[in-house]
């Protein structure tokens, strides 16, 4: 059975949801009626510590502090296993730093001509986004690409200015 939490943070509202195996979904933040889109059928719960934990990490994340989410646990057992290979390469790439499409279907140890394609597939349907850092996958060449989440890619510009990362050398103001 899946729970899920509604939290406010300085970028709007987010939500996260969790079963006994780890967390399964994550909102990014947006507008609170959107809160718990793609939640499906996750019931509302009290977060218990370990949740209420990652909650206060991702409220320090958009206030501005360096937080690695790597250690969370998470429940990807509904995921296809190609997929999880893409994520399990991304959870590596840290606070700070970005990987084009490419390079990440490289480091997931893709080689078909798609691969990258496959990647953006990947980064679409991301269940987990911020724990799962698919705001650092940029398309070739360092360019922004795109970005699913509420805010679309204004909202990656934004998380990336928080890690410190400007596209085009060009700080936008949050």
């Amino acid at each position: 059975m899946n729970n899920y939490h509604v939290f406010e943070t300085k970028l709007g509202f987010a939500a996260i949801a969790w079963n006994d195996a780890g967390v399964t979904r994550f909102n990014l933040p947006g507008p609170k009626d959107g809160a718990t889109n793609r939640l499906g059928g996750a019931t509302p719960a009290e977060p218990p510590p370990h949740i209420a934990a990652i909650i206060d990490q991702a409220r320090r994340y958009f206030a501005g502090e360096q937080i690695d989410f790597k250690a969370i646990g998470l429940d990807l057992s509904s995921v296809d296993p190609s997929r999880r290979s893409i994520y399990d390469a991304l959870r590596q790439v840290g606070f700070g730093d970005t990987v084009t499409y490419g390079e990440l279907a490289r480091r997931a140890g893709l080689n078909a001509p798609q691969a990258a394609q496959d990647v953006g597939i990947a980064m679409a349907r991301n269940p987990v986004p911020l724990i799962i850092p698919c705001h650092r996958v940029l398309a070739a060449g360092g360019k922004l690409g795109g970005f699913s989440a509420p805010g679309r890619t204004e909202a990656k510009e934004k998380m990336l200015a928080l890690e410190g990362v400007f596209i085009g050398n060009q700080p936008r103001l949050l």
